[in-house]
Parts: C-alpha cells; sequence; structure tokens
C-alpha cells in the first residue's frame, strides 16, 4: 500500500513550516505576549498589568515559580491564562523576578514569601486605587503555578493581615517523599549530606539556566528523543509546531536558582519535607500553614511527573485552618497551566472558583 502524496497546497504549508523552523526561517509563528503596563518596580519585584486600570472585580495576582518567566501564564495564543482572564473583565496582574545572577545567590525563599509577594500585592491594590476600582480595598486572588504556588502559600501563613481572598495553586508540591523525581536529590543527599552539596551551589551562585533548562528537559525526555519524528510527521500541522516551538522558547527562557533559596529547597522542602509537616522553618522562623484563613483551590495534573498527584493532594492535611478545594485535570506540569487542554480543564474551574468567592 503506497502513501497518497500530499496536495500542493499540503505540500507548500509543509515547505513553508520547515523552512520556519531552520534558524533563518523566523518561526511558524511571531512571540507576541500580552500588552502590559509596568506599575510598579523594585529589584525581582516588576508588577505588571495587563487589563484595563479600571476593570471591574477583584484583581488577580499571576505568582510564578522561581527558574522559570512569566511567559508560563502567557505563552501563546489559545494557551494564554493570561488572554483568559483578561477576556474575562478581570484586572490582571502579574509579578516578574527579573534575571537571576551570581549576585542574588544570598536571595531566599523568606525574601519571596515576606519582601517581594507583600510589596506586589501592595502594588496591585495601590494601582487599583489610582485606577478609582469600585473596591480599592477588596483582596486579591493568588494564582500559582509550581513554586510560585509554595511562595503564595508561604506569603499568607507568614503574614495572615495580608489582603489575599484566595489562592489558587496549580501542580504545587507539598509532600515530597510521595514525588518520586525527588528520590534521586534524596538519595544523593543522604550519601553526600546538605553541606557539601550547599557549599558546592554557593560556590557556582546557584543553579546556571542552562542546568535548570537541561533538567526540565530531561523530565520531558521523550519528547525530546521523538522530536524529529515529530516535525516530521507533522510539517503540515502548523499550530501543533507552533505549540512545540511556544514550549521550546519557554524552555530557553528559563533562568537560574539562587543559591540560598535552591539549598532551602533541597534541605528543608525535599530532604525534611517540611511542607508537609505544615511547619516549614525559613531563617529560623516557623512559617505555619494552618494560619492560612483564605480559600484555596489546589490543581494536580494527571500527567504531571514534577508535581505527582498524592504530592500535590496532601496539601489538604496540612491547610487545616481554611477549606481547601482540590481537582486533577488532565495535563503534564505546564499543560495544566499553559496546555491545549487547560482552556477546557483548568481555567473553567478557575472561574466557578473565584465566582463562589462572591457568595
Amino acid at each position: 500500500m503506497t502513501t497518497p502524496a500530499l496536495a500542493p497546497d499540503r505540500l507548500r504549508q509543509a515547505a513553508r513550516n520547515a523552512w520556519a523552523l531552520t534558524p533563518l526561517g523566523g518561526g511558524i509563528e511571531p512571540h507576541a505576549p500580552s500588552a502590559s503596563t509596568v506599575v510598579h518596580q523594585d529589584p525581582h519585584c516588576t508588577v505588571r498589568r495587563y487589563s484595563r486600570r479600571d476593570a471591574a472585580g477583584a484583581p488577580v495576582l499571576l505568582v510564578p515559580p522561581l527558574a522559570v518567566s512569566i511567559a508560563c501564564y502567557d505563552l501563546r495564543p489559545g494557551q494564554s491564562l493570561v488572554a483568559h482572564l483578561v477576556a474575562a473583565g478581570r484586572p490582571v496582574y502579574v509579578v516578574d523576578y527579573g534575571p537571576v545572577r551570581y549576585r542574588d545567590r544570598a536571595l531566599g525563599f523568606e525574601d519571596f514569601f515576606a519582601r517581594i509577594a507583600p510589596a506586589a500585592i501592595a502594588a496591585v491594590r495601590a494601582d487599583r486605587a489610582a485606577g478609582g476600582a469600585d473596591d480599592p480595598k477588596s483582596g486579591v486572588d493568588l494564582i500559582g503555578w509550581s513554586l510560585g504556588g509554595t511562595i503564595s502559600l508561604l506569603t499568607a501563613a507568614y503574614d495572615p493581615s495580608l489582603p489575599i481572598r484566595s489562592i489558587t495553586t496549580l501542580g504545587t508540591p507539598i509532600d515530597y517523599h510521595r514525588n518520586p523525581t525527588s528520590k534521586p536529590l534524596r538519595a544523593l543527599g543522604a550519601v553526600v549530606g546538605h553541606r557539601p552539596m550547599a557549599t558546592a551551589v554557593w560556590a557556582l551562585g546557584g543553579i546556571p539556566a542552562p542546568l535548570v533548562q537541561l533538567s526540565y528537559r530531561a523530565t520531558a525526555l521523550q519528547r525530546e528523543v521523538t522530536r524529529p519524528w515529530f516535525i516530521a510527521t507533522n510539517l503540515t500541522e502548523t499550530e501543533s509546531l507552533a505549540q512545540m516551538q511556544a514550549i521550546d522558547r519557554f524552555m530557553a527562557a528559563m533562568p537560574g536558582y539562587p543559591a540560598r533559596l535552591y539549598n532551602q529547597m533541597q534541605r528543608h522542602l525535599i530532604m525534611d519535607n517540611a511542607l508537609a509537616t505544615g511547619r516549614p522553618s525559613f531563617a529560623g522562623e516557623v512559617v505555619p500553614l494552618a494560619q492560612i484563613t483564605a480559600p484555596v483551590l489546589a490543581f494536580a495534573g494527571a500527567s504531571d511527573v514534577l508535581a505527582t498527584e498524592p504530592c500535590v493532594m496532601a496539601i489538604t492535611d496540612v491547610l487545616t485552618g481554611t477549606r481547601v478545594r482540590t481537582a486533577v485535570v488532565p495535563g503534564s506540569h505546564l499543560g495544566i497551566v499553559a496546555g491545549s487542554s487547560a482552556a477546557d480543564h483548568t481555567w473553567p474551574v478557575i472561574d466557578d472558583f473565584h465566582a463562589g468567592l462572591a457568595d
């Protein structure tokens, strides 16, 4: 049996896509992030507003993870939580940490939950007031993917007086001992010990961006290995190739981890499983997760290998001071927030959760 020849228009499309994938081709589709306005700028705390200043309703603050750009919330058309929220009429903001350099090696978790995130929340409130919002004192809905969810939870627990209306976490690990991908790091730490690893990371200033990018690609090894075949069999599928390039662009832009924060993550979160105890400690200060009173929505991805369902769902065991709603949706770690199925399975649940807060 012979394979039918491609129609002339399909052949032309394949040729255009093949050229676009070359270094000189310019890509399948132009990278066009959603328009934003900077409303606040401090070191590692640039707050951007995507919506009109006078947009109605409680504002949303998107909190990215460490070692990831804000593009996770604005990957491309049809895969942009930002665009979805703006289209729904919500006031939408994001906190951008910017690049992480050697001089930032002393940044720790406490810098993010005690200083950066609260400053971003204050900036959102100030911008809402300046824009004549109906209720500038209304609380802020935090949405955090992966470690962005960790920062959001720690922020609310560290200072319960902050005007946080709700917290949504997407693929946020809680019980690291239920996460298979952390086993190699725990095994290495058990053999080598924490101090030699911490010393090496500190000398480097952190985990360099190329290593972060490589480790993320390693979690999707099948995708990387089958990439040539995927391209060859999808040369006429412009949408599929555009999705592939958007993910490649996102991974290529990943910054590194600051040394102090990575060492805290390795020692406290991975080795000591501190979040699962409900009483993690940073810089000698306990941050009781039971102090969180804002309603929480926690997502787990059905095919997420970086934050498995049992690892994520342990959140119901530690957040004893508030109501927690959970949802398991299709998708990988990135897929649950920006995958092709997120618009059907993740974003509507967020909308429903936020709508219920007004009841």
